[in-house]
């Protein structure tokens, strides 16, 4: 069997015969390492939906660059072609980052009031609570302070 993932964690490849630790490579740091096994590319880690999705984006991308250089345009119109993509991807992208922005904004200001409002909440409890220990003491040292007054 040609490269499997040890009881560890760690990528087993086999070297002339005797298995060796990909770890031994990386100065004893757990890497992440892909191998191809029975036609499927398995990860280390056990997250093979996040491999395979990247994979079918390379090939998606790939795949359309291929489209479009085979297509047969004069190079004027495929450049334009392009372009236009470039354009229109760049909106998309812009539009994307905008509605992100957005979010994240709405998020840190949603945050900053629940901070707020839990400080609000916390200077509330400790004036009562220091209220209520001054309350504590003035009962307990009034005894003493009658005492020190008759005396």
């Amino acid at each position: 069997m040609s490269g499997w993932v040890s009881r560890h964690g760690f990528m087993m490849i086999p070297t002339g015969g005797l298995a060796r630790d990909v770890s031994e490579f990386f100065g004893g740091r757990k890497k992440e390492v892909f191998t191809m096994r029975i036609g499927r590319y398995e990860s280390s880690e056990g997250s093979s939906v996040g491999t395979a999705i990247t994979f079918l984006l390379i090939g998606l991308g790939a795949g359309a660059l291929v489209g479009l250089l085979l297509a047969p345009k004069s190079g004027r119109e495929l450049r334009r072609d392009i372009k236009r993509g470039y354009d229109d991807t760049k909106d998309a992208v812009g539009e994307w980052a905008d509605t992100a922005a957005e979010t994240v904004k709405e998020k840190v200001r949603d945050a900053g009031e629940r901070v707020r409002d839990v400080a609000s909440r916390g200077v509330d409890a400790a004036s009562d609570l220091a209220e209520d220990l001054r309350d504590t003491v003035r009962e307990k040292a009034e005894p003493i302070r009658r005492a020190i007054n008759r005396s």
